[in-house]
Parts: C-alpha cells; structure tokens; sequence
C-alpha cells in the first residue's frame, strides 16, 4: 500500500477536493454544503462539478426532505464507473473478489489452486482463472483498474520479490513469477497488510490499531493514524512468528512455539482432519477435545496479544476468517488477557474484524481503489 498526500489537503487542486469530499461522505450531501466543505463560491463549484460529472465520476443522487423550499439535490460518487480485483492466494485455495470504488463486494469466488503448479507450469494457471470469473460477472475490462494479489508472506517492494511464505514453500520468489500472464495492472501485498488497511478504510476512523490476521497462516498489520507501517524491511506485523511457547509445536518456518503453530487453521485441520466450520461446530457441541484446543489456542493467543499491546498500547483488531468463528469466546481471550497483563483493567481494546467476510481479497483490491481516487 503506497501511502497518500492528506486526504483532503487545501494545496490539492479543487476538483480533487471536491470529489475526496463526496468519497469519504456517508451523508446527504448538497451542492451548498459541499461548496461550504470545501470553502469555494457556488460558480467555482458548478464549472469544476460540471467537469467531474461529464467524466462520470459525480452524479446526482436524489432528493432531500423539503423545509418548506425548494428540495436540494443530492451528490455522489459513481462507484462503478471504476472497479478493482482482489486475488488471496493460501495454501490451499484461491479467493477472488469484485469491488467498486465504495470498497463494496460485487462478486466473490473460491477455487482450489495450487501456486506451485502455476509457477513451474508452461502455462500460467491465474489469468485462465480471473478471465473466466470476469467474464461470468461480465465485467467491462475498461473499468478495470487493476489486480491486487496479497499472499502469507514477507514482500518487498523494493525488489519486487516474496522474501519468505513458509506457508506456501516460497522463497525470494520475484513477484513476476506470480503475477505472469494478468493482462492489467497488478501488485502483490501481505494478506495481514491488506486485510488490515481495508479493515481501517471501512471504518473511517484513521485510528492506531494492530490487526490480526487468523487464517492457514497468521499475519497482520501495524497502521498508524490509519496508515500501514510497514517498517524498515517491509516485515512490520509478522505476528505469527512471535513466541508464545519457547521450545513448543514446530513452525512451517522452521522454529519452535510461534503463534502460527498455535493459532492457525492449519493446526486444525492437521490435529482433526477436518475444516474450520466442522471444527467449531463440534466446539458448540462440546466435544472435549475439540474445547480443549480452542481454550490452547485463545491462551497463546492471548500471550501474543499482550506482547504487542505492551509495546504499541493501541486497539488490537482480529480478522481473517477464523475470526468469523470467534465471537462467542471472545470474552474468554480477553480473561486470559486480563490474566496475563497486570497494567491494564480491562480489555476493551479488543475487538473483531466489521468485516467478516473476504476482508483479504477486498483489502488486496484496495490498493487501486485509493490510487485511482489519489489521482483525481
């Protein structure tokens, strides 16, 4: 994720201002507020809207209660006039989705696929799949702004290479290895990077938060004021690869006791043979030895959480799609939380992901979302 100039900075040109304005609105909207907003006369607002909506990029958006006078119109964004893709890559499957500039869903798939097939193969096995999911959605390739892939691992854009995906048996793989054969724009980010900056786009709050990524692997992201730290090697957020239990299970990156090896679906579905959903099916159930994992897995989940709390003190944000599941015991991790960190009262600053759903693939797209709106 590049960072941008301040959102709606007075040295930005006026259409700039007056478009950011309209984004990042959630209510009505008229053509005399958004002059006053945006502190210009209501003849430099008509010309520069006029030029906004002959691009298509503004439109009117309905009517306001009427005080007695004349309705005012309302004002918006178009958000389809652009759309972005998002691709997750794990393990074992590849996840697809379809985004307007609101960051809305508009279409989503799930396939099995095998990244090591598709970079030792003649044939480049992504652009077969995302044509194919374009074309059932019937998507206007012109409108398309580009392909945000995020995958578990270590990235650096600096020199354009996966620096480490243990999870996925990578190693100082170049990013056009992956993205071969996409015939648009394309960018390869962490999953946690991605999952978290859409985490903090949907909330509008511009907050500090560390966000937790729960799924075959864990990663994460560190934002500050809503914006993606990434550190000096682009490695910030590897929460999964902090100790939670010296000498304990082997990591698929080599050492011992790493939150991954805890707190992962993997570890699931190795110990059961069975998927997450069935698991924490047989957890309502009470099945003892399903409870008893889940309680290990909040417990080391819990030592991870204070470790970074006491060193960033900010909100803690848990996501991916384990965390789907979690909302009945997140009162028992924030008692082992409690229980393991005697500077605080409570644990409030917990809290799951508002996006339950494909946040990986959406967070992945949103890197050509802000782009194109940074351009405007």
């Amino acid at each position: 994720m590049q960072e941008s100039m301040s959102f709606l900075s007075p040295q930005l040109p006026i259409r700039s201002r007056l478009y950011r304005t309209l984004y990042k609105s959630t209510d009505f909207c008229s053509r005399q507020m958004l002059a006053a907003e945006c502190g210009i006369s209501m003849p430099t607002l008509y010309q520069n809207l006029a030029q906004l909506m002959d691009e298509g990029l503004v439109r009117y958006s309905g009517e306001d209660r009427s005080t007695g006078g004349r309705r005012a119109q309302g004002l918006d964004i178009v958000p389809d006039v652009k759309l972005a893709v998002g691709i997750a890559i794990s393990e074992r499957h590849l996840r697809i989705a379809l985004a307007d500039l609101r960051l809305k869903e508009l279409a989503y798939r799930m396939v099995p696929f095998d990244l090591s097939s598709h970079l030792t193969g003649k044939e480049a096995l992504l652009p077969g799949l995302l044509d194919e999911f374009l074309n059932d959605q019937h998507v206007d390739r012109s409108k398309l702004l580009g392909v945000g892939i995020a995958l578990p691992g270590l990235v650096s854009h600096r020199q354009n290479k996966v620096d480490y995906a243990p999870t996925l048996g990578l190693e100082g793989i170049p990013f056009n290895l992956i993205t071969r054969g996409i015939p648009f724009p394309v960018t390869v980010e962490n999953d946690g990077t991605a999952s978290g900056f859409a985490e903090c786009f949907l909330q509008r709050s511009g907050n500090n938060l560390a966000y937790f990524s729960l799924e075959y692997g864990v990663g994460g992201a560190v934002l500050i004021h809503g914006e993606p730290f990434f550190g000096d090697h682009s490695h910030s957020g590897e929460y999964g690869h902090i100790c939670v239990e010296p000498g304990g299970l082997a990591c698929s990156c080599g050492k011992n006791g790493c939150l991954e090896a805890y707190c992962s679906a993997k570890r699931i579905e190795t110990t059961f043979g069975i998927s997450v959903s069935d698991f924490f099916k047989g957890v309502r159930q009470h099945v003892p030895q399903y409870e008893a994992l889940l309680y290990d897995m909040l417990r080391h989940l819990a030592v991870a959480i204070n470790n970074v709390h006491m060193v960033l003190d900010c909100d803690i944000v848990l996501g991916g799609f384990l965390s789907e599941h979690l909302q009945p015991y997140l009162p028992v991790l924030k008692q082992y939380v409690l229980a393991g960190n005697r500077f605080i009262r409570n644990a409030d600053f917990i809290r799951l992901s508002s996006v339950r759903h494909h946040i990986t693939p959406l967070g992945a797209a949103l890197y050509y979302i802000r782009e194109f709106v940074d351009s405007i």
